[in-house]
């Protein structure tokens, strides 16, 4: 349980380092709630399903990315900032690589429950199905998004930082997908060693 707990501390320890000082603490407020939601959720399945270390160092992974984004804003990212102006990119592209990486987590996620719940047969069909999973995650995000900020009557292209670009959700949901393609592609093999040595008999 000790590294369960230690996962838990580094979560909230980046939750709290994000919060001191912002940009905006309203932008602040609306980039971690998702993640504060996500936690809770985890941790009231948590004593029924425990996913793998894997599995969760990449959640975290994820969370300390939207931390960083709601800190700075996903447009300012000092990092990416830099990268921008070295190379000339016309946006700070750290809203990419963060939709990358949360293209990896629901393919994580989907795949370990259908694996060891063996709710489906046939690695082939468990990677086809978690991928339909990271397609259905990343565009119910940006409609949810969206929706929030058209009823809230603020201005969405502000808040979500798409730089002026008109096709930034759909190049955030292409950049999910690679995140997906990458996880099945280069990552499937690591999960599965990483299921077998915590649920012995459970892999494909």
């Amino acid at each position: 349980m000790k590294k369960y707990w230690i996962l838990l501390v580094m979560f909230f320890a980046g939750l709290i380092l994000s919060a001191i000082q912002p940009r905006n603490y309203g932008h602040w407020i609306g980039e971690v709630l998702p993640v504060i939601i996500g936690l809770t959720i985890l941790y009231f399945t948590f004593p029924k399903f425990r996913f793998t270390m894997f599995t969760y160092s990449a959640i975290l992974l994820s969370c300390y990315l939207m931390f960083i984004g709601a800190h700075y804003t996903f447009s300012r990212v000092p990092v990416f900032e830099w990268i921008q102006n070295h190379y000339g990119h016309s946006r700070n592209n750290f809203d990419k690589f963060g939709h990358f990486i949360q293209g990896i987590v629901p393919a994580l996620i989907s795949r370990e429950i259908f694996i060891r719940r063996n709710y489906i047969s046939g690695s082939k069909l468990i990677n086809f199905i978690s991928f339909c999973i990271v397609m259905a995650t990343t565009s119910v995000y940006e409609l949810i998004e969206y929706i929030a900020f058209q009823i809230a009557g603020k201005d969405p292209s502000a808040f979500l930082g798409t730089q002026g670009d008109i096709w930034d959700s759909q190049t955030d949901m292409l950049a999910a997908a690679l995140g997906g393609l990458f996880m099945l592609a280069f990552l499937r093999k690591i999960h599965n060693y990483f299921i077998e040595k915590e649920f012995p008999g459970s892999t494909d």
